[in-house]
């Protein structure tokens, strides 16, 4: 195979900027090639690095009594009591879900419950978060459609139950709707797992299905903005197959009651790659990988199909050396792929081997601990002093209440939503206590006294007119709802959707919210 001239320009196409180029060559001594440019667009992509965000999301508080994992894994986990804990996660699929809503909304789900028991929680149960356009937007009614039967598709064929969430509709969101996803899990505390790449000369395993083309720079594409060509990335979309997660969710619980392993992680945004290199990170290791062992749908995929395919339903294992053959034996019972792909070096560098040369050799930390980290301007914005400016008292009153009372009433956001969770299944597993509909979903946690209670909430107007405020609002209302439900609010997890962080106004919408969501965290 010819190798593809690695240019500026090509970066450029990556979504690298010159000065992230020029910081590649620094930290290589050289010019990358094609595969190794693919590996840092996706690495550096706002998707994976929160290059722009991370500097702002420490404002959080993220320790306490309860709290057992906090950011930098998969999932957070959060103690319940009797040697129980909660693993939880929200994660975002705008992008694909906009480009093909069933796909992209499917994928959204599979991929949240995959970061959920990867860290060793059986889910029982989902919630999501939905915003569309103006209900007579031509593209409206199809994106619905899609998005809501993508969700109950995957949820529904895996067997966790989808208990609550929220849709609202508004202009703003005609071109670029949002879909975001959570999941919860139950795990006992010495079942607990982590994406870690320790031990020397331990064995890499890759499990689950084949590694095809699809999803191909899907983290690249989303952390770009949406323009005329959004059509054209049709093929970055994955493509899921929830009774192929069903057995992978099986075959790695049941592998995770051994003590054959030393750390597990989801294939998910970047595929190979960021498993792999994120896994090195936490350990501090290197690895040398094997492309040609990578079980494959495709013929004649090259290293940066592989390296960077979003396929769905893999995991990628650090076994203990010597017991690869239970890890086989597991997975082979399901019916799943599995092979022994490469093993954890000392030296810290990601070494990558295909058809007998090397194609990638990076610097774990380059990718990971060392990525750029930006602290971009932020500027209030103009509209700002107008929308503060605004006496509601000097509104004209409505001369007929009842009129005004019918119009608000049949509006979408207060419209009866029966017709969106009656698709779901909130009764599979039959832990559900409290069903859809109410403030807070409450499930009980089986074989105890337990039962949790979860919410999402969000009213984003409130977050444009002042996000700071805003921000306090949404977690207030979503413990409230929570505290009804006879429950103590004792985690939160936030999936923040914003605009192009390059923006000053974005910038400081994004900074402002979290300083009032952080605050309102700190109150309770």
């Amino acid at each position: 195979m010819r190798e593809i001239p690695v240019t500026p320009e090509l970066a450029r196409e990556h979504g690298l900027s010159g000065e992230e180029f020029g910081r590649i060559r620094s930290v290589l001594g050289r010019d990358p090639t094609f595969t190794e440019l693919g590996i840092f667009s996706v690495m550096w992509s706002e998707h994976c690095s929160y290059k722009s965000s991370r500097v702002h999301l420490r404002k959080f508080p993220t320790k306490g009594p309860r709290v057992l994992q906090g950011p930098g894994e998969n999932a957070g986990i959060v103690d319940i009591g009797g040697g129980l804990a909660v693993a939880f996660k929200m994660e975002s699929h705008n992008h694909p879900s906009f480009i093909e809503p069933y796909q992209g909304a499917a994928t959204g789900v599979g991929g949240i419950l995959r970061d959920v028991f990867t860290m060793g929680a059986r889910p029982i149960a989902s919630l999501n978060s939905l915003r569309f356009g103006r209900p007579d937007h031509p593209k409206t009614r199809y994106l619905v459609s899609g998005v809501v039967s993508g969700i109950a598709g995957y949820g529904n064929c895996i067997g966790v139950p989808t208990v609550g969430g929220e849709i609202y509709f508004d202009e703003c969101y005609d071109g670029n709707i949002l879909v975001n996803v959570f999941t919860l899990g139950v795990v006992r505390h010495e079942r607990i797992w982590r994406g870690t790449a320790s031990g020397v000369g331990n064995p890499v395993v890759y499990v689950g299905s084949k590694t095809g083309r699809d999803g191909i720079h899907g983290a690249t594409m989303a952390s770009g903005e949406f323009d005329e060509k959004t059509d054209e990335k049709r093929p970055t979309v994955q493509v899921g197959d929830p009774f192929t997660e069903k057995l992978l969710l099986e075959a790695c619980l049941e592998l995770m009651r051994t003590d054959a392993i030393v750390g597990i992680q989801d294939m998910g945004a970047a595929g190979l790659t960021s498993s792999s290199f994120e896994m090195a990170s936490r350990a501090g290791t290197g690895f040398v990988m094997d492309l040609d062992r990578v079980p494959q749908r495709e013929e004649g995929m090259t290293p940066y199909e592989l390296m960077l395919s979003e396929s769905q339903e893999r995991m990628l294992i650090v076994a203990k050396k010597g017991r690869e053959d239970e890890v086989r034996e597991i997975f082979e019972k399901w019916d799943l792929d599995v092979s022994v792909v490469g093993e954890v070096t000392g030296d810290g560098i990601g070494r990558i081997r295909w058809k007998g040369r090397a194609v990638a050799e990076i610097p774990v930390a380059a990718l990971t601990d060392q990525a750029p980290l930006y602290d971009r301007p932020a500027a209030r914005p103009a509209t700002q002093d107008a929308l503060q400016s605004l006496d509601p008292a000097a509104l004209p009153a409505p001369s007929d209440l009842a009129e005004t009372w019918v119009e608000l009433m049949s509006g979408p956001e207060m419209a009866d939503k029966r017709w969106v969770f009656r698709q779901y299944d909130h009764m599979i597993r039959t832990n559900t206590l409290v069903l859809p509909g109410s403030d807070a979903a409450v499930l009980r946690v089986k074989g105890t006294d337990k039962a949790v209670a979860l919410s999402v909430d969000c009213n984003s107007r409130y977050c444009y007119l002042d996000p700071f405020v805003g921000g306090m609002i949404a977690v207030c209302e979503s413990a409230r709802n929570v505290a009804c439900a006879g429950s103590e609010p004792v985690g939160l997890t936030d999936c923040l959707n914003f605009g192009n962080p390059e923006k000053p106004e974005i910038m400081w919408q994004f900074r402002s919210a979290i300083e009032g969501m952080a605050k309102a965290c700190e109150a309770l």
